[in-house]
């Protein structure tokens, strides 16, 4: 398991080094057995992140791929640049706590925007802790959430 994270920190570094980015980067490992990859501040957030977070997506993707093929233990990674994921994840809790209100008041499902997988996660651990069911429909770049209306009460 060590390894595993070892080897994506490093990965990881000598990839910023080629965009001329020497920075260490803290790593540790969350309880669901997820690497955390947590690049820090610099002059190149915007470049790291993309827009919309795609190009941090990217890198994780390759940091994973890279753990895959050298057999590592652990595969799974989550990099973040700047704490942009955590922010953008607290950004969207708000909003999907007026979204489950919006919907407790008409008794109307309410269909969102297609997501990435990790913001569909927060809207669904948002909207249970809120005692309000959610689906996943779609697929690929279609896919998004529904909230549910509670059932009307006979």
């Amino acid at each position: 398991m060590e390894d595993s994270i070892i080897y994506a920190k490093k990965y990881l570094e000598d990839l910023l080094s080629f965009f001329g980015l020497n920075t260490d980067v803290h790593a540790t490992n969350s309880d669901d057995e997820v690497i955390e990859l947590n690049v820090p501040s610099t002059y190149l957030n915007g470049f790291l992140i993309g827009q919309q977070g795609d190009t941090m997506r990217a890198l994780q993707f390759m940091v994973s791929s890279a753990l895959k093929n050298n057999g590592y233990e652990i595969t799974r990674v989550n990099v973040d640049v700047a704490d942009y994921k955590k922010a953008r994840a607290d950004r969207l809790a708000e909003t999907a706590k007026e979204w489950i209100d919006q919907v407790k008041k008409s008794g109307q499902d309410k269909p969102l925007q297609p997501m990435n997988p990790a913001d569909r996660r927060t809207v669904h651990k948002v909207a249970s802790e809120y005692g309000l069911e959610t689906e996943s429909v779609g697929f690929g770049r279609d896919r998004h959430i529904v909230l549910k209306a509670p059932a009307a009460e006979a």
